[in-house]
């Protein structure tokens, strides 16, 4: 019998961000290991058009919760959705749902996060860090509360190379952050942000990083718990291989690669790729859970749930692995295509690579203008290029983040709850996993059939073809300009002309002689 899934039975648990990719793994993980559990609690914001039910519904009614409805067939009993909106006071939950949750909540889970790079500093404070203040305000009035765990980054402190399990400190204060943000308008805290998130990539990192400070000293006497997940894609076991419903962090990458519109990044291919499956982190996150409400460590500890330390995968040998799954080539042949065919770090090819997507997406759309359609490829070829140069900060570092507690609480679970509660990373094989991840990207993210594959690859290969023919055209149109202003670049053309005539009339004459 496993301890944590017992331990769980009966309980009352409250779930922020469960309408997230996590949040959503998060709760079919608890249904499927304690179906005997007592509620869930999950803060949903009123959206136009959909009642609570309508979207509970919408939930579970996804392939991720199939195997729930075997084992936990009233589902839809047990889940309680409430009204609440992260960006108001209180929430904006009415009395009787909020003294419901005073009540009765045995565990909170606060997944719930704005994930967004670029997102504007107010928003991104009230979302990362009031709210977190706020929802630890509510744990405090809860008497039958046994633990908090908060769901942060391991990128939190991603400005040092070195990361240890404690809670680093930011130079200004968050409460000074929180007052600031009510009365600044947008414009100087537009002025302010770059000085205020300093040596950090972006207002997410800087906000989480915050965010950990308001646990630590909003804590009180509630027993809490840290959880810094990395870079978090598919599942890879459970419920079942490569489920993915969001096109966060890599799954953007590999939709686009995978669709023929991204054909290299600007990454350093021996740079650590520290993805971590969401399968895993849920596992961890429930261990902790339960390790925190029993055991009641005597302070905050924090759990870096990383892959780089263990079983590190760097993003050359990932591209070469998601580029093998889409062409269904043998490794052996994909370890020896050049690295530059999906990551480079040379300026000139990615700059060269922006121009060469650019160029034939507003072709594209000069096309659908002409046949009275609406153009959208611009659009969406400027988002990918954005999306990437925002990643380039994390797919061009390497860090080193110690796992002594998350050691430590795997040495505490007995061998059933190591089983089913597996976050043991080093056990991962990534050329399976990334196999999963790009054929759930296709079945579970994309709808598509996957009888449709042969036909997706022979639809790969054209837009190859087309792009290499794109590169081809300017490369000549830049090489005839050269020619006409420089005499050296004539003589080189004419020697190479020459040179092909000449390799072509012998080949000609030599297959004359063998007849």
């Amino acid at each position: 019998m496993s301890m944590i899934a017992d331990f769980y039975g009966g309980k009352s648990i409250l779930i922020t961000g469960a309408t997230g990719f996590l949040g959503k793994v998060l709760m079919e993980k608890l249904f499927r290991t304690s179906p005997d559990l007592r509620v869930i609690y999950i803060l949903v914001r009123p959206k136009a058009g959909q009642t609570l039910q309508q979207r509970v519904f919408q939930i579970l009614n996804s392939k991720l919760f199939e195997k729930v409805k075997e084992v936990c067939p009233n589902v839809h009993e047990k889940i309680r959705a409430i009204s609440a909106d992260l960006n108001q006071n209180d929430f904006a939950i009415s009395k009787e749902d909020m003294q419901e949750l005073l009540s009765y909540t045995n565990i909170i889970f606060h997944c719930a996060a704005t994930v967004r790079f670029d997102d504007h500093l107010r928003h991104a404070v009230q979302l990362n860090v009031t709210a977190t203040q706020q929802l630890l305000l509510m744990a405090s009035q809860m008497p039958n509360l046994e633990a908090f765990i908060h769901i942060s980054t391991a990128f939190s402190n991603c400005n040092l190379k070195h990361i240890d399990e404690v809670i680093y400190p930011c130079p200004v204060e968050p409460k000074k952050i929180i007052d600031s943000m009510e009365w600044l308008d947008d414009a100087i805290i537009d002025e302010i942000t770059p000085k205020l998130i300093g040596d950090r990539p972006n207002t997410y990192t800087y906000t989480k990083a915050l965010g950990e400070m308001v646990v630590q000293q909003e804590s009180g006497k509630l027993n809490i718990a840290i959880i810094r997940p990395s870079i978090v894609g598919a599942t890879w076991q459970e419920p079942f291989p490569g489920w993915v419903d969001n096109i966060n962090g890599p799954t953007g990458l590999i939709v686009a690669a995978g669709k023929g519109f991204l054909r290299s990044i600007r990454a350093t291919p021996m740079a650590v790729a520290d993805l971590i499956p969401a399968d895993i982190v849920v596992n961890l996150t429930l261990a902790v859970g339960w390790y925190t409400a029993v055991h009641r460590p005597k302070s905050t500890l924090i759990y870096h749930c990383t892959s780089g330390s263990l079983n590190p995968c760097n993003w050359g040998k990932m591209g070469i692995q998601v580029l093998a799954t889409f062409e269904k080539i043998p490794l052996e042949r994909a370890f020896r295509r050049p690295k530059a065919d999906f990551t480079t770090n040379n300026v000139t090819t990615q700059y060269w690579n922006a121009v060469s997507h650019r160029a034939p997406a507003i072709i594209y759309d000069f096309y659908l203008r002409l046949t009275g359609r609406k153009p959208r490829m611009t659009k969406l070829m400027n988002r990918l290029l954005r999306t990437l140069s925002m990643l380039e900060y994390f797919i061009n570092r390497s860090w080193e983040w110690s796992t002594y507690n998350t050691e430590m609480l795997m040495s505490k679970l007995s061998p059933e709850d190591q089983r089913v509660f597996n976050f043991d990373v080093r056990q991962l094989n990534w050329l399976e996993y990334i196999e999963n991840y790009v054929l759930g990207v296709k079945k579970y993210l994309l709808k598509e059939d996957m009888a449709g594959i042969p036909e997706a690859k022979q639809h790969l290969k054209r837009l190859r073809n087309i792009h290499y023919l794109f590169n081809t055209a300017l490369f000549l149109i830049a090489w005839r300009l050269l020619i006409a202003r420089s005499q050296v670049a004539r003589n080189v053309w004419f020697f190479i002309v020459s040179f092909c005539y000449k390799f072509l009339s012998y080949f000609r004459a030599s297959s004359t002689l063998k007849v």
